[in-house]
C-alpha cells in the first residue's frame, strides 16, 4: 500500500521518542501549576529522536515540528512531502504529570495528511493511520486492532472530548450550542482526536483562532480513516503546509454522522 514505508517509520520514531520520554517523566518533578505554553528539555530531546530517525530514512522530506531545535534548523521547512512533529503535545499534562501527553507524528503530500501517529508514552498505547489502510489501535501488549467511529446520531446523546476547563461548572457557548450529554478533558489534541477515531468519544471541538498543523495533522488521519469527519468550525477543509504552519479555522472532528448538525449549531454563536 501507497506510503506503507512513511507509516513504518513513523512508528518507529514515535516508539523511539515514547522510550526516552518515558523515562524523563519518571524522573521529572512535577509543575502543579505549569501554564498552557509551558515547554521542556523533553520536548526538544523527543523531537530530535523523531527527526534524525526520519530524516535518515526521507533525507528529501521537508519538515515542520514545534520546537527550535538544531535538526530542524538545517532542514527544508516546506514541500510536497512533508512531516508534522509535535514531540510532546499536552506538554502540560507531562509536566503536571497526569500522564495526559502525546508524541504526534503526521505526513502530508501535497496539502493532505496521509499517515498520522498518536503514542500515548505514559499510557502506553498507540493509535495510527494510514490514507486507505483504515485507523488502528494498540494498547500494551495486545495485538493491534481496527478503530472505528461510534454510531452515535443525535448531538444531544454526544461525549464531547475538550481541554480541561478553567471553570468545570460553565460551559463555552460553543459547548452549549452543541448540548452534549457527557464531557470528558484532557491534555493533548492528539489523544482527544484519538479518543474520537477510537469511540471513545463523539466530538472533539477545538475553537482556538489560532493554532499550527502539529497540533492536529496526525490525529486528523486517525478520525477520518476511522470513519469519521475532520473539518474547519464552519466545515471548512483543512489543509497543510502553509505559510506559518497556521490553522485558523478552528478544528471539528466528530464520528460523521453528527458532522452537519454540529456544524448547523455552532453557526447559531
Amino acid at each position: 500500500m501507497p506510503h506503507d514505508a512513511e507509516l513504518d517509520a513513523a512508528l518507529d520514531a514515535a516508539r523511539q521518542a515514547g522510550l526516552k520520554l518515558k523515562t524523563l517523566y519518571e524522573d521529572f518533578k512535577a509543575i502543579p501549576n505549569a501554564p498552557a505554553d509551558i515547554s521542556t528539555e523533553a520536548d526538544r530531546q523527543s523531537q530530535e529522536i523523531v527527526l534524525k530517525l526520519l530524516r535518515a530514512k526521507f533525507p528529501g522530506d521537508a519538515f515542520c515540528a514545534e520546537e527550535e531545535t538544531a535538526s530542524l534548523a538545517g532542514m527544508p521547512r516546506v514541500g510536497s512531502r512533508l512531516w508534522i512533529v509535535d514531540p510532546i503535545d499536552g506538554t502540560r499534562g507531562f509536566a503536571r504529570k497526569n500522564g495526559e501527553f502525546s508524541v504526534m507524528i503526521g505526513f502530508v503530500e501535497r496539502g493532505r495528511p496521509v499517515v498520522g501517529v498518536v503514542l500515548e508514552p505514559a499510557k502506553d498505547r498507540v493509535t495510527y493511520a494510514i490514507a486507505g489502510g483504515g485507523c488502528w489501535r494498540r494498547d500494551g501488549a495486545e495485538r493491534a486492532a481496527p478503530c472505528h467511529v461510534t454510531t452515535t446520531a443525535n448531538l444531544s446523546a454526544t461525549t464531547l472530548t475538550q481541554s480541561h476547563s478553567r471553570d468545570p461548572n460553565k460551559r463555552s457557548k460553543e459547548t452549549e450550542a452543541l448540548n452534549p450529554a457527557r464531557i470528558v478533558e484532557t491534555y493533548s489534541a492528539g489523544i482527544k482526536l484519538a479518543q474520537v477515531a477510537r469511540g471513545e468519544a463523539d466530538i472533539y471541538l477545538n475553537t482556538y483562532e489560532n493554532f499550527h498543523d502539529w497540533d492536529i495533522a496526525a490525529g486528523h488521519v486517525l478520525v477520518t480513516e476511522a470513519g469519521g469527519t475532520v473539518t474547519g468550525l464552519k466545515g471548512q477543509e483543512l489543509r497543510y503546509g502553509e505559510a506559518g504552519a497556521w490553522q485558523r479555522h478552528g478544528l471539528l472532528g466528530t464520528n460523521g454522522k453528527i458532522h452537519a448538525a454540529a456544524v448547523a449549531a455552532l453557526s447559531t454563536i
